[in-house]
């Protein structure tokens, strides 16, 4: 009818968003855990107090304490990763604060690494021990999402692994948003996860990972 307006339907005019991984029909299917090598990033106590204690750390250490069980009943790789600070400070491996929590204290047999900067292949062999295992996918969990566990996925896209992130076993902190307000962890670890989904790892929730 002339002068008569319609209004489309929603389905018209709005889309579902998609990764680029997505887009390309790449396989998102996180692997078998004992296909794969798991990577448990910085889990370590400076996380639980002080200036970087993560709001959402205890049960982020619960889910990776319930991965790692079943990687190791699964005959997965199994690697941890500890941030290594200056005595004294910040992530000191010679004081409790730079241990790996008593929930995840590796095993005898269980290669620990130590790294230095965010990103775990950069100053350590961790590319050549995956290389041992002879397993292209890796598993990342961890402190921060936002910081360690995205740096080392981005780096692992360009070694040429295949990367999943535990969501449930990760967490990370409030931050400053730029403008005098604080942007809360949970924004920020689920923005680091949306950030990586698009072309860099697999994200797994609940118990995905078998």
């Amino acid at each position: 009818m002339v002068g008569q307006h319609f209004a489309p339907e929603i389905s018209e005019i709005m889309t579902t968003a998609k990764t680029l991984l997505q887009l390309a029909g790449a396989d998102l299917n996180p692997p078998r855990l004992g296909d794969a090598a798991l990577v448990l990033i910085d889990i370590q106590n400076e996380y639980l107090a002080g200036p970087l204690a993560l709001p959402d750390a205890k049960p982020a250490i619960a889910r990776a304490a319930a991965l790692l069980a079943r990687a190791r009943e699964a005959g997965s790789a199994i690697i941890h990763i500890a941030h290594r600070g200056k005595a004294g400070s910040l992530f000191d491996r010679s004081a409790d604060r730079g241990a790996i929590v008593a929930e995840l204290s590796p095993r005898a047999g269980e290669l620990v690494i130590e790294k230095q900067l965010p990103n775990a292949f950069a100053g350590t062999d961790l590319q050549a021990r995956l290389a041992a295992t002879d397993r292209k996918n890796i598993v990342l969990a961890g402190f921060m999402t936002h910081m360690c566990v995205s740096s080392t996925a981005r780096a692992a896209l360009d070694l040429g692994f295949r990367t999943t992130i535990d969501a449930d076993a990760c967490a990370t902190r409030d931050l400053p948003d730029g403008h005098g307000g604080t942007l809360n962890a949970r924004t920020i670890h689920e923005v680091a996860l949306a950030e990586l989904s698009d072309r860099f790892a697999i994200i797994a929730r609940g118990d995905a990972l078998r």
